[in-house]
């Protein structure tokens, strides 16, 4: 296959899986995010290269949001938000610190390509993303690309979209968020 249909196929996946998502599971986690005092997200392999982009775009926005593995991130609480990313919907450390943070009183929302696993019964809120996930079971947009290369890019898309759409929500300027961006490069 060439490179220009390799790039229509997964264009064409990409599509699909945007076709599917639940508009009302977007506006959910939008309303969290919007009604958190504090954002603290975790993720982990290329799902958490994503999630650790959408992180970095929360704070270009102001809000006080958190990486779990920064040393300086704060301790999580009543009126805080955890946003755990969880393709397959069963990782065990992710599921822990899902458990945890309940237990802290925490709001959780869980971003999953498998919304029947476990660490899904903890969820206040879900964001199921249809798409081929490594090691998941639920019905999803299948995928020519190995492993769960779908459900990331359709992750790093969702997230984008999020941002997007509370950025216009918030009123907040690419010119306010370009004064947040990191000036020590």
């Amino acid at each position: 296959m060439s490179i220009h249909q390799l790039g229509k196929a997964i264009t064409q996946e990409l599509a699909a899986v945007f076709d599917r998502i639940d508009a009302s599971q977007i506006e959910t986690l939008i309303e969290a995010i919007e009604n958190a005092n504090r954002i603290i997200l975790i993720g982990v392999g290329r799902e958490g290269l994503a999630t650790r982009a959408f992180t970095m775009r929360l704070m270009h926005m102001g809000l006080d949001a958190h990486w779990i593995w920064d040393d300086t991130t704060p301790s999580i609480g009543v009126d805080d938000l955890l946003i755990a990313t969880s393709g397959c919907g069963e990782i065990g450390h992710i599921h822990y610190v899902v458990e945890t943070a309940r237990k802290r009183g925490a709001t959780i929302a869980l971003v999953t390509g498998d919304p029947h696993k476990k660490t899904a019964q903890l969820a206040d809120r879900i964001l199921f993303v249809p798409a081929s996930v490594y090691l998941g079971t639920a019905d999803v947009v299948p995928s020519a690309q190995p492993m769960g290369n779908l459900f990331e890019q359709a992750l790093l898309i969702t997230f984008d979209m999020l941002v997007m759409t509370l950025r216009d929500r918030k009123g907040i300027t690419p010119e306010e968020m370009e004064k947040r961006h990191r000036n020590l490069e």
